[in-house]
This record gives structure tokens, sequence and C-alpha cells, in this order.
């Protein structure tokens, strides 16, 4: 199964916005080597349709999901109680660090699990409850 995904450079620790189509082994190979390094940042999408796009951002074990269905759609998806809602959250959204409550943080490994869930299916509605912004 192939992918199409930018992510964070591990050598500059910047987003690196230039797409890559690969096998998904490759972006989870991406994705560890980012973890290894505490935080990074990844928009995954099919091959084969510019949207829906996933995105990552994650910094230690916690992670927030956002979804573009299109051009002018975004959702975040819910937390899963990993951290209390009142409590903020800092994550890379590409080359800056966003803070997010708990209301929407995520463990990191339950969203690599999503994330590759997402790339067998290109269905982002069945991952969880989302919240359109």
């Amino acid at each position: 199964m192939s992918a199409v995904w930018a992510a964070t450079s591990p050598e500059s620790g910047l987003f690196h916005p230039e797409e890559r189509r690969s096998e998904v082994k490759d972006l989870s190979d991406r994705f560890n080597h980012l973890r290894s390094l505490g935080q990074g940042y990844i928009e995954v999408r099919s091959p084969t349709r510019d949207f829906p796009v996933l995105t990552l951002g994650f910094r230690d074990d916690h992670a927030v999901v956002h979804l573009m269905s299109d051009i002018e759609r975004m959702s975040l998806l819910v937390g899963d109680g990993t951290v209390p809602a009142g409590a903020q959250v800092e994550v890379p959204i590409m080359d800056d660090l966003a803070a997010f409550t708990g209301d929407f943080v995520l463990d990191i490994d339950r969203v690599w699990d999503l994330v590759h869930d997402f790339t067998q299916t290109w269905m982002a509605g069945r991952l969880g409850e989302w919240c359109e912004l």
C-alpha cells in the first residue's frame, strides 16, 4: 500500500512540505525516526486524491490530529482522555509549537494506529469523533 506524505526533516527539525509517494513502511520509518527525536509533524493522504488529508503533530507521548476534508474544511480529532481537559499540551504544527487543551490530545501509540488504519481505507470518519473548526 502506498501513501503520499510530507513530514518534519529529522536533519533540520523543520517541516519539509514537498510530498513524497512511497510505501506506508517508509512513512512508518519516518514516524519512528521522528519519535526517537521526541517530536514531529506529518501530513498523509491517498495517492489518488488530494483530500482527505490527515495531519499528526506530536511531542513526546502526546499527539493532535487534524483532518482536512477539503480546501475549506478542517476538523480536530477529539482527545482520548490522555490529558485532562483543562491542561494544555504543545505539539508542532508544521514548524511552530501550538498549544491544545486535553480535549484534543491523544496518546501517540493510539494515534499511530489510527494513521495506519487511515492509510488502509482513506476514510477518516471511523477514526473517532471530529470537531469541525
